[in-house]
This record gives C-alpha cells, structure tokens and sequence, in this order.
C-alpha cells in the first residue's frame, strides 16, 4: 500500500476536523438544531469545504455507509466465488464486527446513538441504508440465477431483514447506557440465534 502523499493527508486531517466538529455539535445540540454553517463555524473552514467533503448534512454522521450497504454484498461474493456457504460467512463477518466493536453494525456512544435515533431525518437516511443494503445482497445473489427469477430478492430479503433486526436490537442495547463489554456479550449470543434461523446449507443451483 503506497503512503498518502502530504495533499492527501491533509485532505484527510481536513475531513476529521470537520466530522469531530459536526459530531460534537450534534450530540450536544441534535442534528435538527445545527446547521452547515454551524459546522463550518465550530471547524474553521467555509461551508462549501464541508460540503465538498460531506455533500449531504446526513453524511457528516453516516460516513461509514459505504461498508454498512456494501459490506454483506462483498462478504456474500467473496464466498460464493470460493464455493463457501455465505450465510456462515455472512455469520463469521458480523460475529468479528461484534468482537471488534465495530460502528458500522452500530456500536457507538450512547449520546451519539441517541441523536441519531432522535432525528427523523437520520433514521429515514438509515431505512434507505437498509434497503441499498439488501439490494446489493440481491444483485450479487442474481448472478448465479436465471434473469428475473424471484430467489435472489427472497433470500436477500431475508438476510438483510435479519441484519436490519441486528441493528436495531444492538441500537437499543447501547441507549440503555449498559456497559459495552456486557453489550457485545449479549449482541454476540442474539446475534448466533438469527444467523440459525437463516436458510443453510448454501443456496443450490438453480440448474438441482
């Protein structure tokens, strides 16, 4: 991997004075209440810096959407083009998420949870998380099955439905403000039992 020259890691510095400055606001004032301008204030930069960066107000505290909608999709096609099962995959990636307390699936402080959960703006942003989510799993699923067959959307249907319950449960777990050790314990063992009720062994062909 090549180092980032001196212009990239400036932009990069740039971006994260701009993210810690929008997240403490936001946490202390709600995403309702802060505006650009009060994020380029409390960053030094000007507003169309913070835009050029985060050209959605929702994306100054959704950054990590990329790996939230793409992650599954590349966990499935990674195993499928193995000849793995995707479901464990699918179960191994999120048990490691867990273990490492990973934001995407929704570990976070619990007043930056809260905000988010706070603000109908954000948790309708989420709801279009979900369902790029399960798109992705769906295209990736329809490679391997006659066009305009119903299996993929089913399957992915049912998967995303299970990650989107994952979410959610965590989401509560953190706003009850209990430890996060104890948090990733409990996550971990609910998280086993929905990944078991999830259709194994892995998908047949649609040639059987």
């Amino acid at each position: 991997m090549s180092t980032p020259t001196l212009r990239e890691q400036k932009k990069q510095q740039t971006r994260q004075v701009i993210s810690d400055a929008a997240t403490s606001l936001f946490v202390e004032r709600g995403f309702d209440r802060v505006t650009i301008a009060d994020v380029a204030a409390a960053a030094g930069v000007a507003k169309m810096t913070v835009t050029n960066y985060f050209p959605r107000k929702e994306d100054l505290v959704l950054d990590l959407s990329e790996g939230f909608v793409s992650g599954p999709a590349r966990v499935v096609a990674a195993a499928l083009a193995e000849g793995g099962n995707p479901v464990a995959a699918l179960r191994e990636d999120y048990l490691a998420a867990v273990e490492q307390r990973n934001p995407v699936i929704g570990f976070a402080p619990a007043p930056f949870a809260r905000m988010l959960m706070d603000s109908a703006v954000l948790v309708a942003r989420l709801r279009e998380f979900h369902e790029q989510r399960e798109a992705a799993l769906a295209a990736v699923l329809a490679a391997d099955w006659p066009a305009g067959d119903v299996t993929p959307e089913a399957v992915a249907a049912q998967w995303g439905g299970a990650l989107r319950v994952l979410f959610g449960r965590l989401v509560e777990r953190v706003l009850s403000g209990a430890d996060v050790d104890a948090v990733a314990e409990a996550h971990a063992a609910e998280a086993r039992r929905v990944f078991d009720l999830l259709p194994k062994p892995p998908l047949p062909s649609p040639a059987t």
